[in-house]
This record gives C-alpha cells, structure tokens and sequence, in this order.
C-alpha cells in the first residue's frame, strides 16, 4: 500500500466505484446465473483460483469485494488484477484508471501531507458533531426538541442519526473547538466559522439551529446542514460550505447506510433530511437525499452504483414534478438496460414525511409499489394540459418525443422506448374502434376470404398467408436482410449506414442489428456473436423462407447478395415511410373521416402489400410506387371523400 500514498486521497476510492469489481471479474468466469442475482449486484461463479466445478466464488459489487468459500482467496478490484494479470499495485491502478476513464494524477510528493490534512478536517467534524450532540439536551434547545418531538422523533432516532443543536450565539463553538487546542484555521477551513473580512473575530456559521450531520459514504462527517428555528431566519436550511472535504454535487445524505441496506430494501431517493429520518425510522432504511439542490450528474452516478432501478419520490407539488421532468433530462443519455429510474408520484402538497405520518408505513409501502417508469412520466410531461386537435400540434409531439428518444445513446434501449412511445400515442390521438362496427368490413373480408379458400395448399401454408399480421411481411423482410449480411459479413462496411437507419421491430432482431454494426472487422459469424445472439442468428439462418433465398443459399455471390441487399433495404425502408404517411393521413382526418374512408385507406394499404409481395426480382421503382400512393392520398383529401354523399 505504500504506493498509494502517491495518489491523491478519494482517487481509489472513485476509481473502485466507477468500475463495478463484477466487470473486471467477468472477463475472467463465468457467472452461474441461477445462483447470481444481477439486480443486486450478486455474482457467483466456479473460482478462478482452483479447480472447482461448483460456484463458490462470490463477488460483491456494492461492498466491492470477492471471497471464495473453498479457497478463501478475497481482495477487491485491484487486487484481482494483480493476481490475475500479474501486475504490480501501479500497473493495477493504471489499468483501471483507463477503464473508468480517470486520468492518473501526476505523482504528487505531497500528497501525504494531503491525506494528513484531510485527516485533521474530519476530527475537526467529530469534534463539532460531539458538540452539538451534546448542545442538544441544554436548556437552550428546548423549543428544538420540542419542534422535533413534534416530527415524531424518538430518542434512538435522535441518536442514530447524531442530531444535535447549534446554540444562538456568535462564538459557542468556536470557543469550544479553539479551547480544545483545533488551530482557528483549521476551524475556518472545515467550514465551521466565518472569518470576516474587516478582519474581525469569527463566528460560527451555524447558530440557532437543529443539526444534522452529513457523512461520506467510508462514514467520515464531511458536512453539517442546520434547520433554522427562527420563523424570520434568512434560510429555512443552511448547509455547509465547500471545503476539501465536502464536495455537495458528489455527495448523499445516508449514503453510507443507504448502500448497506440496500440488497434489502428498494433505494428511494427523497428531497431532504427529514424525508431520508422519516423513511428509516418507518423500515424504508435504503433512503438518500440530495443536499438541497437539484439531483447532478455525479449524484445520480453514486444512486446508480447503490441501486440499478431507484425509486425517486416527488413531492406532490408543481415544484416536485419539475424536480422529475429535469431529472428525466438528466438521465436519458445515461440510460440502459442495466440502469434506469423509478417514480413515486406523492399526494398533492405531501412529501414522505407527511404520508407516513398520516398513513404510516402501508400507505408509504402502496405508494411505493405503484411507482411508474421513466417513460410514463417523460410522456405525463410532454401531454399532460394540452389539445392535440391539429396536425401541427400532433407534429408538435412527435418532434419532442423524438428529441427525447434522441437523447437515448444506447440503440437497442431507444428502439424499445420507440415502440412504447407509438403505442402510448396511438392509445392517446386515435382510440381504436371495434371491428364489428366498421361498415363494409365482413363483406370485404368475406369476399378476400373467398379468394384464399381458391389458393394453392402451398401458398396458404406460407408464413405471409397464415397470419393477419401488417408485420410480417416487415419482420421477413428484417430477417431475409439480417441473415444475408451474416452469410456476407465482408458486406458490413458497405452497408453500415441503412443498418444503422434500420431499427428493427421486434426485439431480437434489434439486438442482432446492435452487435452487427459494432463487431470488429474481420468477423467470423456467426460464431464471433455472443452466446445468445449466436442462437438467434442460427434461429433465424434455419427459417424455411431464408435456407431458399439466394443470398443465403449462395455464399459464393457476394454480388447477388449486394443486389438483394440493396433492393431489401430500400423496401423496408420505403414501406416505413409509406406506412407513416398512411397513419399520418389516418390521424389528420380521424375527427371528420367515416368507416369507409377508414376501410378505404385500410385496404389501399393491403393492396400495396400485395403487389409489393408479388413483384420478385423484377420490382418496380420504389420511388414511383410511393409517388403514386402519395398522389393517390392527395386525391382522396382533395376530394373530401370523408364527407358522406347523399343518395
């Protein structure tokens, strides 16, 4: 450890944190996942270090430690990398450092004086925290424990969490702390006094008020936040200033508890002190708060690391849905599969406090259960109090929903928030009508019907023929084009662009089209595809319809597979923006369109399906197909055909 001592105090400490010990030690086994629990961090698996068949190697991410019960072998991070890897302390720290995208320090000769400096500030803490502690049973503090009874605070409560009380005076604790022996810089530094500029004595910053200490999450008092007793106090709440131990965008109030408790309990995330006491001392110990302002970057990365899926609790306030709109801002580039937020919409004008107070632990519980993702409030936030009765209103929503989805930086993450966008906005702007009440439908149908009872058995068996589905000629489609480029993967780089504009519908797919566009070149598929996605791309290279298809059937004609490919791309994506400006066109003339404009625009849709399907080789230009539907739409809104005719 003594090179360590190079390194600037907190760097392991945020270097360990920002790189879950379960990434370094996955490269090196391989997880039993019917004994792991990934949710919460817990990893088990056959132990690197001796031959086993059983896993008995267990790695911890939140404590960020391994242990093996059959050859006792345990470290953290660091030292899996030295043991396994062959490294030394530096070259561990190095390696890490790359990962988590930290830059080593320059090698600091001082930085022991550093440490010992940071050490002297944090007894300086104590020592105050002792002594508003003990300030608090004074006579002085009378209306505070009054006030504080009040809340519902017991005597263990008070103790656990280490409130105190700041007497009114200029110079209470700095008498104490200087009578002691603390040097008066030393005071001033830790932010406890003022210094005032004329060069008067100083005074102690917190004065009048209930104390509560903020400690770091190795359990360090880094911090004081004070609740003012005065009704004509400047600040309700009054936290401690910055100082070399106290950083108030990095840092949690409970932290430390909060990521102990919380393989146990959900992770909620309140607005403040009082919210954090009140959920611990009801049984909800895995509680945090930001320190009094909005939730950063940085905070939001430390409740990651405590918890996968956090539950925010809003107050029920226009103030605590503002709160959750910007935190929706904040998080969506940070989004994945791994992270992602929950929120606990409170009664209006009630924040924790006051519903365990008037419902106790049950009616905090049902609030809790019934928090709702991420995506419902980001789509409560861009309709909720508006009228989407014009096209430029409706076109309005799209443009924010897709600056939204935009934000989302993983790909197969944003194709599933995509899908739940269009299904939540066709709930919304078209309610859908009963097909039993659409005029002319079972006339029409039974008259198709008619048609397929003359067809072929081999036709009627086929996958396009069996099904109703409007999708699966589209999932063919994304199929045929999937399997031809894994066949030909030296056609990758040819046509990177349309598959990065081609996001597939059905998930599987998607997750296919993810790990093709970031494979590294030369590839081997499918077996260069990771386990599952291997089995996906063998699922999907055994369809009946792909084994015949030439470009997959002929691995010898890369140019057949570059012609079929292009043609592929160009249909699936021409369909999709065929198929927008049908839904388009539907949406705009929905309030005023009768059944049988809608049976009308239904079948011109089948119809171009149809013919679509039944081109082959010799297709017509995409281009004319989609100009004459377009023109044929326009007609059709030129005409008012929705106006019913009379007779």
């Amino acid at each position: 450890m003594i090179a360590s001592m190079s390194l600037p105090p907190g760097f392991l400490e945020e270097l360990r944190n920002r790189v879950p010990i379960s990434s370094v030690v996955g490269r090196k086994v391989t997880w039993d996942m019917r004994k792991s629990n990934q949710g919460k961090g817990d990893f088990w698996a056959p132990c690197p270090f001796h031959q086993e068949k059983s896993a008995s190697f267990h790695v911890d991410d939140r404590k960020g430690f391994y242990y093996c019960f059959g050859c006792h072998a345990k470290g953290d991070t660091l030292k899996f990398l030295q043991e396994t890897e062959n490294m030394n302390f530096m070259e561990a720290v190095e390696t890490l450092a790359r990962e988590a995208g930290m830059t080593m320090p320059a090698r600091d000769p001082r930085a022991a004086e550093k440490s010992d400096r940071l050490g002297a500030l944090a007894e300086v803490m104590e020592a105050a925290t002792r002594f508003f502690c003990a300030q608090l049973n004074s006579a002085a503090a009378t209306q505070a424990r009054a006030y504080l009874r009040g809340r519902g605070l017991a005597a263990d409560t008070l103790t656990r969490f280490e409130i105190g009380f700041a007497p009114d005076a200029r110079q209470a604790l700095w008498a104490h702390l200087t009578s002691a022996g603390i040097p008066p810089a030393r005071i001033i530094e830790a932010g406890l006094a003022i210094a005032p500029e004329d060069g008067s004595a100083p005074y102690d910053r917190f004065r009048g008020r209930i104390i509560f200490p903020i400690r770091d999450a190795r359990g360090r008092c880094i911090a004081f936040g004070g609740r003012a007793m005065r009704a004509d106090a400047k600040a309700k709440y009054l936290n401690s200033p910055e100082t070399p131990l106290f950083d108030k965008g990095r840092s949690l109030y409970n932290a430390g508890p909060a990521r102990s408790a919380s393989g146990k309990h959900p992770l909620l995330v309140a607005e403040g002190y009082m919210d954090v006491i009140a959920l611990v001392s009801a049984g909800f110990e895995a509680a945090v708060a930001p320190l009094g302002t909005a939730i950063t970057e940085e905070q939001l990365r430390m409740i990651w690391r405590l918890s996968p899926e956090p539950i925010i609790a809003l107050d029920g306030d226009a103030a605590g849905l503002r709160a959750g709109y910007r935190l929706i801002d904040l998080a969506l580039p940070l989004l994945s599969a791994e992270q992602s937020l929950r929120f606990c919409l409170l009664p209006e004008k009630m924040d924790p406090d006051d519903v365990l107070r008037a419902g106790g632990a049950t009616a905090m519980r049902k609030l809790i259960e019934s928090a709702v993702p991420l995506i419902t409030l980001l789509w409560q936030r861009e309709t909720e109090a508006q009228v989407f009765d014009s096209p430029e209103r409706r076109s309005a929503l799209d443009k924010r929903l897709r600056a939204a989805l935009n934000r989302i930086t993983d790909a197969n993450l944003r194709a599933h928030y995509a899908e739940e966008l269009r299904n939540l906005r066709a709930a919304f702007l078209r309610p859908q009508r009963s097909a039993a009440h659409v005029k002319g439908q079972p006339r029409a149908r039974g008259a198709l019907a008619a048609y397929a009872a003359n067809a072929l058995p081999a036709t009627r068996s086929t996958l396009l023929a069996a099904t109703d589905s409007a999708d699966t000629a589209e999932r063919m489609r994304e199929e045929i084009i999937l399997a031809t480029l894994l066949t030909h993967p030296q056609l990758l780089p040819v046509f990177t662009p349309d598959l990065e504009r081609a996001e597939m519908r059905s998930p599987s797919h998607e997750a296919l089209r993810h790990a093709l566009l970031n494979l590294p070149q030369p590839v081997s598929l499918p077996d260069s595809l990771p386990e599952e996605l291997r089995q996906e791309a063998l699922r999907i290279l055994d369809l009946g319809h792909i084994r015949i298809a030439p470009p997959v059937r002929r691995r010898d004609a890369p140019e057949l597979a570059e012609k079929c490919l292009h043609e592929e791309f160009a249909k699936l994506l021409a369909r999709r923006g065929v198929a927008l400006e049908l839904r388009e066109a539907s949406e705009d003339m929905s309030t005023a369109a009768d059944e049988g404009l809608t049976w009308r625009l239904r079948e011109a849709a089948e119809q171009r399906n149809r013919a679509e399907r039944s081109r082959l080789s010799d297709t017509a230009d995409l281009n004319e197909d989609r100009a004459a539907l377009s023109g044929a739409l326009q007609r059709m809104i030129e005409s008012e055909v929705w106006i019913k005719r009379k007779k």
